[in-house]
């Protein structure tokens, strides 16, 4: 599981993107790959999946 820090998110849209905590890296999530609802600023775990343009945060939850 990776850790990072909700960057941004938007509820109406259903998207946003999440920081890794190791890498600094950002990757994009989709309210279909929550598990627990999110805000920004929020600590989460979370896995990787390949999307249709790099790298998604699937099963996130809140850490």
């Amino acid at each position: 599981m990776n850790q990072g820090t909700v960057k941004f998110f938007n509820d109406d849209k259903g998207f946003g993107f999440i920081k890794d905590s190791n890498t600094n890296q950002e990757y994009f999530v989709h309210v279909s790959g929550l598990i627990d609802e999110i805000r920004e600023n929020d600590e989460v775990v979370y896995e990787l999946q390949e999307g249709r343009k790099g790298l998604n945060a699937t099963n996130v939850k809140l850490a």
